[in-house]
């Protein structure tokens, strides 16, 4: 069973705000990183993460690929 995360928690776990995962998943955004987890509807106004996706990128990273 997967683990959801809401956007508050990804941003205390990574240390990206907000706007920041925005952008990350945002195409036409310069910062945009198409290896960031997709965020996944959770009603109409809320999104949540996979826990194991996020911690995967996070290890990604933390490697330098």
């Amino acid at each position: 069973m997967h683990k959801i995360l809401r956007q508050r928690q990804v941003s205390e776990i990574t240390g990206i705000g907000r706007a920041g995962l925005y952008n990350l998943t945002d195409p036409r955004n310069r910062s945009y990183d198409p290896t960031f987890p997709r965020p996944i509807k959770l009603g109409l106004r809320a999104v949540g993460y996979i826990e194991a996706e996020i911690m995967a990128w996070i290890d990604q990273q933390a490697s330098g690929h």
